[in-house]
């Protein structure tokens, strides 16, 4: 496929698996074996994202291309309706696909993404807004290419975006691997699709799995922000998980899992 790369383990009912920004199949590692046992699992990968060739993904178009790509797969290989869980930007592109095509979710878990990435830049913001400065951090992460990585910079977004150190340590692994060229490229168009507006029209049922901890966000601030992001949307569930940042399923694998036991059982 142009955008997207796909490995398929297991037999029985259909589960979707696509990791966030720069992240590889990987990501899911400590959830895809046991799954495996019950279900047919599918681990999506976007081109570019482990080190692999970037195809089609160097032009604009990756979050298009790649929901046209899991469309395609999913009625190649007769999936309607299969359950979707998507982490970061993985989760905005479950949303996409369950809007242009809703007859491929049976439901979705969103991992820790939203429905406007823009909104941590303020309830106020805009599209319009927020791109002038969406295009210049795609400039500076485009830029990196081909040069070694900011240790410093590859450091300090790991240790935002995950609690533990083992998690950290991933993390890193998976920042450096990524093409930066693709990253940059997704992380703007992330940031120029707003899905707010279509929240009340997607009628498939979805849960929104976020983490809090002790310093960034408070599980106060987390409820306020996620539970406001989704109010429109007609069949919402939410599950919070504590002592976990942004990639939750290596914080707390155990509390991941019975989170994706539940949403699957539901």
């Amino acid at each position: 496929m142009d955008h997207i790369s796909i490995v398929a383990m297991g037999k029985g009912s259909p589960v979707i698996l696509i990791p966030g920004l720069s992240s590889p199949r990987a990501v899911w590692d400590g959830a895809a074996p046991n799954l495996a046992k019950t279900h047919r699992v599918i681990l999506v990968q976007v081109n570019g994202f482990s080190g692999d060739d970037a195809g089609a993904n160097l032009k604009p178009g990756i979050l298009d291309g790649v929901v046209a790509d899991l469309d395609a797969y999913i009625v190649k290989n007769k999936l309607q309706g299969a359950a979707v869980v998507g982490h970061s930007m993985g989760g905005l592109l479950g949303m996409m696909l369950a809007k242009a095509h809703p007859g491929d979710v049976g439901k979705l878990m969103i991992v820790d993404s939203l429905p406007f990435y823009g909104m941590l830049f303020g309830p106020t913001a805009t599209t319009a807004m927020v791109q002038p400065q969406a295009a210049m951090m795609r400039d500076k992460m485009i830029a990196g290419y081909g040069k070694p990585a900011d240790a410093a910079n590859v450091e300090g977004v790991a240790n935002a975006l995950a609690l533990k150190p083992g998690s950290r340590e991933l993390v890193k692994g998976w920042m450096a691997a990524a093409d930066p060229r693709v990253s940059g490229e997704a992380m703007y168009e992330d940031l120029q699709t707003d899905l707010r507006a279509d929240m009340a029209g997607i009628k498939t049922p979805m849960t929104i799995v976020y983490p809090w901890n002790d310093a960034r966000p408070t599980k106060p601030i987390a409820d306020t922000l996620y539970k406001a992001a989704y109010a429109a949307a007609p069949h919402m569930t939410y599950v919070d998980i504590g002592d976990a940042a942004h990639f939750v399923m290596l914080d707390q694998p155990e509390a991941f899992a019975k989170a994706l036991d539940a949403f699957l059982a539901s």
